[in-house]
């Protein structure tokens, strides 16, 4: 069976994404070199650099253009979206920055559109430098949305067996209860469903979270909950999915972590993050920075594979040698075991 290639894009080239790429890539490297794996790294072959060199990585990297991302991908290959190789300042967005990080996920969109790539694992990006640079989206899993035609994505947070997908993210909290629909609910539950199923879970049980507290405290505190999700989700039940809710969020993610569910859908950004990162992050208690952080993001609906590290571009300690790869490992790890079950999926098919 041909091995998995996986293209990863550097993310802002001012933050950390150079040398969490690099490091990941050192990581994996017997994997790599034993034929287990292709890795496409793709972003500034200038700003990273600096990154591959500190490893030994620099001679092992075949350059290529992006127009010859083809099929022949092999190894550890990079692949250069900054002809103009220029210098772009450490620790803060700029247009350029945002222009190379927009370059870097649109080429490996392309790749694995066109069949060059198995799967894209997309490092942290710099919203602001993305808009100075003329695109304005609010995150990735839009811009993803666009390049690629889907039109209705969902993102998945993952932890260990901690899986948060969530009904909105990008909005502002006002603008949450109208967006929460039957429809929608559907959406989601359904897309989070086949990606348990990808992971080899044979049952998936999965937890609506309550828009409001205690899911409305019969109406006292908001109907969103009773009128919407409550008849959403029994519809579902009715359709042969394991599904529960609404549940109230200050419990149910307990409840996940407890293993009473394999999944919640979270009903906005917050609500899904922050007990994913609360778990995910390592923290030094004598300093007070952060380590490490564990987790991954995974846009689905897309037609392309998609994961993610689950932070973002660290300006603060960029150029440090400091950054922590965890999370990109994970998501390229979770990468290869989403393209493996799609192709045993086509095997059977």
């Amino acid at each position: 069976m041909r091995q998995p290639r996986i293209a990863i894009t550097s993310g802002d080239p001012a933050g950390i994404g150079p040398e969490i790429m690099a490091k990941a890539a050192d990581f994996l490297w017997p994997r790599i070199e034993a034929g287990e794996l292709s890795l496409a790294l793709v972003g500034s072959r200038a700003a990273h650099r600096r990154s591959l060199a500190s490893l030994g990585l620099a001679d092992r990297v075949e350059s290529i253009e992006p127009d010859a991302a083809t099929d022949r991908i092999r190894g550890l290959t990079f692949i250069d979206v900054d002809p103009r190789s220029g210098n772009v300042p450490m620790g803060r967005s700029t247009a350029e920055g945002g222009q190379i990080a927009y370059d870097a996920i649109a080429t490996a969109v392309k790749m694995a559109l066109g069949g060059a790539a198995d799967a894209i694992c997309t490092g942290p990006i710099s919203k602001e430098a993305l808009n100075l640079a003329g695109y304005q989206y609010s995150g990735h899993t839009e811009l993803l949305a666009d390049l690629t035609g889907a039109k209705d994505s969902v993102m998945l947070l993952a932890h260990g067996n901690v899986r948060v997908s969530h009904v909105t993210t990008h909005v502002a909290l006002e603008d949450v209860p109208k967006r929460v629909t039957p429809e929608r609910l559907g959406r989601v539950v359904t897309l989070t469903d086949e990606a348990l199923r990808s992971l080899g879970l044979a049952r998936r049980r999965i937890a609506v979270a309550a828009l409001n507290p205690h899911a409305g405290e019969g109406g006292l505190f908001g109907r969103q909950d009773i009128d919407v999700v409550a008849p959403a989700v029994q519809k579902l039940r009715e359709s042969g999915f394991d599904v529960e809710g609404p549940v109230p969020g200050d419990t149910v993610f307990v409840k996940l972590r407890a293993g009473q569910f394999d999944a919640v859908v979270a009903m906005y950004h917050d609500q899904g993050h922050i007990p994913v990162k609360l778990l995910g992050f390592s923290v030094d208690g004598a300093t007070g920075r952060w380590e490490a952080l564990s987790g991954v993001n995974v846009t689905l609906g897309l037609p392309i594979i998609r994961t993610s590290v689950d932070h973002g571009t660290a300006f603060d300690i960029a150029g440090q040698g400091i950054a922590s790869e965890t999370s990109l490992i994970e998501a390229i790890e979770l990468a290869v075991t989403l393209t493996e079950a799609r192709r045993d999926v086509s095997v059977s098919g």
